[in-house]
């Protein structure tokens, strides 16, 4: 997917965000978006949004000296959803379709996304969300939802690669995984980049009792081939089927001809006015 216009704004704000919430004072924020600026004319439109966030962080990253800014949320997001776990896990248990149900949770998850949202009511969201009629699957709430073509798929194939998201989101995953019974390996971030699941974040969740862990090679919110470690993209390039989640990793590959199922939010106005559907919409969508 293409940067638009109307993400720059954005860029900015989240720039902002980071560099407030790694403790920078007023002068060093300025200089973060002084230096963002400068970046931006060298930045194409025909690159994906998270290129331009890779960017961010790294600006970040180098001017306030702090490493991983949202290295507190993320532990607190991990334990958020672990907390939720059995909860969740028993909505599956009881539920007349227990693979839907578990999609429906692993979307559900991806609000957590401090990136996009720039908004520290996540916890309030998912609760809202968990005690809400569990009708989530209805015409009002979703643009695009392949499920048939989802259990299908699952049907023909051994092995899954899982591409995930955010820190407490690999909880929400989880669910998903024990729901698939197949191989899975489940690939997240290489450093830190907003709050990004990290190999320590999979392990802090439990996820490699159920799958093998592996970093793609990205240090951007997304998964972005061109900056991938040659074993990951030897995985990918084999794989039998893709589950991809959140709006990052489907901004960077949406046009790819790989065997892959997007599932995510749609938290952003620019992304819901490119792939036509209403902010908030939940989506599987079959590449």
């Amino acid at each position: 997917m293409k940067t638009h216009l109307s993400c720059i704004p954005c860029f900015f704000k989240q720039a902002l965000e980071a560099a407030r919430l790694a403790g920078a004072d007023e002068v060093t924020q300025k200089k973060v978006l002084d230096e963002l600026a400068r970046s931006l004319g060298d930045f194409s439109l025909s690159d994906c949004p998270p290129q331009m966030g890779k960017i961010i962080y790294g600006l970040v990253r180098k001017i306030t000296g702090k490493d991983d800014p949202f290295k507190e949320i993320k532990d607190k997001s991990n334990k958020f959803a672990l907390a939720l776990y059995p909860e969740m896990k028993k909505k599956v248990e009881d539920s007349d379709d227990r693979l839907l149900t578990a999609v429906e949770l692993a979307i559900a998850g991806n609000i957590i996304d401090y990136g996009v949202k720039n908004s520290l009511e996540v916890e309030k969201e998912i609760e809202k969300f968990l005690n809400q009629d569990f009708n989530i699957n209805s015409k009002n709430n979703k643009v695009r939802f392949d499920y048939q073509d989802f259990k299908h798929a699952l049907d023909r194939v051994d092995s899954i690669l899982y591409l995930a998201d955010n820190a407490g989101e690999v909880v929400f995953d989880r669910l998903l995984i024990e729901e698939m019974h197949k191989k899975v390996i489940y690939a997240v971030r290489e450093k830190p980049i907003i709050n990004d699941a990290l190999i320590e974040d999979a392990y802090a969740c439990g996820i490699q009792k159920i799958a093998r862990v592996i970093s793609s090679g990205s240090d951007a919110p997304g998964t972005i081939l061109d900056i991938c470690s040659e074993e990951f993209l030897k995985i990918y390039n084999q794989a039998e089927l893709i589950i991809s989640k959140g709006q990052g990793n489907f901004e960077a590959l949406n046009n790819q001809t790989r065997p892959i199922f997007f599932l995510f939010k749609v938290k952003c106005p620019v992304l819901a006015q490119e792939i036509d559907c209403k902010l908030g919409s939940i989506v599987l969508w079959k590449s």
